[in-house]
């Protein structure tokens, strides 16, 4: 055993700890796998605006649209034609002109042979004739002596405003307005029939009856 202490002795002569020098820190750096931030976000960012600038390429171009502007008397006026079309009418047309007589007799008698046609309605209260799809009553009233106001005139259609008031005239009636011309080729007139009131006959070029339906 002295003998192998000895031999290892020789072989390292003079070794101790302070002799051996220290070895020197080496920092080993890890690989990183992946890419790097940087690289990763200039990518996201060009693809991003290459898909934006296929986007708007494909869209049609955007105008703006002034808006429309109206007076007040355009949108009034749109205002009551849309009233207008959405209310039903009222009126459907002139049924009855109403002429109060003293001799209810007399009065039929005049009237039918004014109007060539006998009446469809006759009583004692009440006589009414049927004229080209309208009504003339004649009602009786013992307390009429005098000519009636023209405050509201019934204006008969005829076809000659002038021959028929002629005629009128005699058959017994009395002048109350002559025909004249009252604009755009119309012609209208009146008198006093022989009990007062006052019968209006109009020339109305422009008057169409509606279809029948």
């Amino acid at each position: 055993m002295r003998r192998i202490r000895r031999q290892v002795r020789k072989r390292n002569p003079g070794w101790s700890r302070a002799t051996v020098p220290p070895a020197a820190l080496r920092l080993i750096e890890k690989p990183v796998h992946g890419v790097k931030l940087k690289t990763v976000s200039a990518v996201t960012v060009a693809f991003a605006l290459a898909c934006l600038a296929g986007f708007m390429a494909g869209r049609p171009p955007v105008v703006a649209e002034a808006p429309a502007v109206q007076s007040t008397a355009q949108n009034a006026a749109q205002t009551s034609t849309q009233t207008a079309t959405q209310e039903k009418p009222m009126f459907l047309g002139l049924r009855t002109g109403i002429y109060h007589v003293k001799d209810l007799a007399k009065a039929k008698e005049w009237y039918s042979k004014v109007l060539g046609v006998q009446p469809y309605f006759d009583q004692s209260f009440y006589v009414g004739y049927n004229v080209g799809g309208y009504e003339l009553g004649l009602v009786p009233d013992a307390d009429t002596t005098e000519k009636h106001a023209p405050s509201s005139v019934a204006n008969w259609g005829v076809a000659d405003a002038r021959a028929v008031y002629q005629r009128l005239i005699e058959l017994g009636a009395a002048p109350q307005e002559a025909v004249t011309d009252v604009g755009g080729g119309i012609l209208a007139g009146a008198v006093y029939d022989p009990f007062g009131n006052v019968l209006g006959v109009i020339q109305n070029p422009y008057f169409k009856l509606p279809d029948a339906k």
